[in-house]
């Protein structure tokens, strides 16, 4: 399972009565004529501001759009994000501490980005290494278990924060920062209306509003794409060919530890069910021929499997915008999907109940 990084560089615009950001600090032990500058974090090329300190202190004017991420550079070295908006804030602290740990005061919002910050990235980090660790292991699903109780412990921190935090652009930012965990729309959407105006009414506002309306891409209900792909062959494969089927849409990879041993289950499901109007087409990341093809015969995989052997830049699973595997797609017989993600007994339930039907 990959995931992609979960907090991505945004700006986020926030009305003020500030004319311009005033930033004043003063760093003790920060030698005479430091550079300090800041720089938006989505274009870090120009500087916004620059200056030079003087007996540990130093102040930087910018006109911002609004509340922006910014980079805080101070010396040669210390380097942090903040988000600020046109407000006149100070910042102290010493060179021998962690940035983090200097003192801000002034923005309610760079409070609430320092809280999010402590809460969430130790869980990110976390989170990434666990997922690293299982990516190419071969172990049992004590793994699985313990990577799907982070993301709930993940999950419950964002529910918290929110609900601690309702009128915060920051909240916008946790909600954010986890949509790739949380495919539930309705989730999304309820955390998303739990927000007061002055948390969405910005461009970071917007882009959860667009978030949304994405995640209903490849949502429950919505007609799954067509797509075409060179099997183990070299014969191009159309989803749209298994029409008047129930097709499981099975996104994995050879080096994938949980995948591989999620296709244990997967191959007891498919004989069961694979003369009862069911199939399961595999769409691989893999990059190696050799490999994909090893694993699928020691793996004993019987259904149709599809590849164009490049890695994440899969063509297929860029258009379903695959970000982690294993993942999949229930798709009925109509070609609408109906169900994601099912694993094992899951699996088996839900076409218990639609081949009944």
């Amino acid at each position: 399972m990959k995931f992609l990084a979960f907090l991505t560089i945004l700006c986020l615009p926030l009305c003020s009565f500030a004319q311009q950001l005033t930033l004043t600090g003063t760093i003790s032990g920060l030698a005479d004529d430091a550079k300090v500058s800041l720089t938006d974090l989505q274009n870090p090329v120009v500087p916004l501001a620059e200056t030079k300190s003087k007996a540990g202190a130093f102040r930087l004017s910018a006109k911002l759009d609004g509340a922006s991420l910014l980079g805080l550079s101070v010396g040669d070295s210390i380097k942090t994000a903040v988000l600020l908006g046109n407000e006149t804030v100070n910042v102290s602290g010493a060179v021998d501490q962690k940035p983090d740990d200097w003192k801000f005061t002034g923005s309610a919002i760079q409070n609430s980005f320092t809280d999010f910050q402590n809460i969430f990235v130790p869980k990110f980090s976390q989170l990434n290494q666990m997922v690293k660790e299982m990516q190419y292991a071969d172990g049992t699903l004590t793994g699985d278990k313990k990577l799907q109780n982070a993301i709930d412990d993940i999950q419950k921190s964002v529910d918290d924060f929110i609900a601690k935090n309702p009128a915060s652009p920051v909240s916008a930012l946790a909600i954010l920062s986890t949509i790739s965990i949380t495919d539930d729309i309705d989730i999304l959407e309820k955390r998303t209306n739990s927000l007061k105006p002055a948390a969405l009414s910005n461009v970071f506002g917007g882009q959860l509003k667009k978030a949304l309306v994405d995640a209903r891409f490849n949502s429950i209900g919505s007609i799954a794409l067509d797509f075409s792909q060179a099997d183990t062959t070299g014969r191009q494969v159309s989803l749209s060919q298994f029409k008047g089927k129930y097709v499981l849409i099975d996104f994995w990879a050879s080096w994938c530890g949980p995948c591989r041993r999620e296709n244990h289950f997967l191959v007891k499901t498919f004989n069961r069910y694979k003369d009862k109007n069911f199939t399961v087409l595999g769409v691989s990341l893999d990059e190696d021929k050799e490999d994909w093809l090893r694993a699928i015969a020691k793996d004993e995989l019987k259904w149709t499997q599809v590849s164009d052997l490049k890695g994440w830049e899969n063509e297929v699973a860029m258009k379903y915008r695959i970000t982690s595997i294993p993942r999949n797609l229930l798709v009925g017989p109509d070609g609408k999907i109906i169900a994601k993600d099912l694993r094992g007994d899951d699996l088996d339930a839900k076409l218990e109940e639609v081949l009944r039907k």
